[in-house]
């Protein structure tokens, strides 16, 4: 197992993560597994042998089971574990039982200490980002959680570029603890946080946590041009995350082609390609059988050859967008194009 630099932390995490949105059930997250309390501690178990120390859960996972799951799970194991959990999420019917407010998370990150056993949480991430509550606020909260050492770090989910270099602006100006890393949907199937998302990471020195790497299943080889999937499929139900299959299957194709190459699966290097990726910090990936979770964890380590990056960059490639075509580097760029108009001093 490789282990990567949390941003600027010190701390290392290993580049695949377990996510446990498969602990746990109940009418809406019973569809992501359902796993009880045996079953999840096999998989943890599994894991950290394998030389996981990053696990990723949230308050509202299975209404809370998912956290009390994995807890139990790592109890004997905690000072080797490194968990992160969330907050904004809705955990009731109240008006003030969802948010970034003081309130909730203050109500929330008891509620999470409780639900995992343990008097500290290492990474405490937003899920989403909160438009009716003010940043100042929110990060103000989570400077208290920091320097109470109910947290050790923060970090932020689903948020746009300009949406956490604001709140790094805001955690400087006002001497607070900033988001130290990002959780984002990012595969071969989506790579639009490449345009802004992934520059800001690099740029702040925050670290990258790689959230649904096969797209909810959709590049784990289980689906081809031949068979897409059926009335009774996850992805037909919950189309989670959202997938463009006419855009997939040429992806699907390519990495069946590397994979067959290579004697390995689909997933394998579907998995790869991400871990390969400079910017991504951890890789979080969620099982519901030990073999599938034996089969994921052997992509650590596989380094896709050039051709092979090549070959997958160009199949799942996004379109440049305004303002970046512009200024291309190459020959294909209109400053190179149109020189003449952009040399100093010239009016024309």
């Amino acid at each position: 197992m490789k282990y990567n630099l949390l941003g600027n932390t010190g701390v290392l995490v290993s580049e695949i993560g377990l996510g446990t949105m498969t602990f746990g059930g109940g009418e809406k997250w019973g569809v992501f597994g359902g796993l009880g309390e045996k079953e999840a501690g096999i998989l943890v178990d599994q894991a950290m042998d394998a030389g996981v120390n990053f696990f990723d859960t949230a308050n509202v996972y299975s209404d809370g089971q998912s956290e009390e799951i994995l807890g139990k799970a790592l109890k004997s194991k905690r000072h080797q574990a490194l968990i992160a959990t969330k907050v904004r999420g809705r955990t009731g019917s109240g008006p003030n039982e969802l948010g970034l407010s003081r309130l909730h998370i203050t109500q929330q990150v008891e509620a999470s200490l409780k639900r995992l056993g343990t008097d500290y949480i290492d990474l405490y991430q937003v899920h989403n980002p909160d438009q009716l509550t003010d940043w100042e606020e929110t990060l103000r909260a989570l400077d208290d959680l920091v320097r109470s050492g109910k947290v050790r770090y923060i970090g932020n989910s689903n948020m746009t570029g300009w949406n956490i270099m604001k709140t790094r602006g805001l955690s400087q100006l006002h001497g607070l603890h900033a988001f130290k890393s990002s959780q984002s949907y990012y595969s071969l199937a989506a790579r639009e946080i490449e345009r802004e998302i992934i520059p800001v990471l690099q740029d702040q020195n925050m670290g990258l946590i790689v959230w649904s790497p096969l797209s909810g299943g959709f590049l784990s080889g289980k689906y081809t041009r031949d068979n897409p999937g059926n009335d009774n499929d996850r992805h037909a139900n919950v189309p989670f995350p959202p997938v463009d299959k006419d855009k997939v299957f040429p992806i699907i194709d390519t990495l069946q082609d590397i994979a067959a190459a290579r004697k390995t699966t689909v997933a394998r290097i579907a998995l790869a390609w991400v871990l390969n990726q400079k910017a991504v910090t951890s890789v979080v990936i969620g099982a519901k059988r030990p073999d599938q979770l034996q089969d994921n964890l052997a992509a650590s380590g596989i380094i896709l050859t050039s051709d092979e990056l090549s070959r997958l960059d160009e199949v799942s490639r996004i379109p440049i967008e305004y303002p970046a075509w512009p200024f291309l580097e190459g020959d294909d760029s209109i400053v190179r194009k149109h020189a003449k108009y952009y040399t100093r001093g010239n009016n024309k």
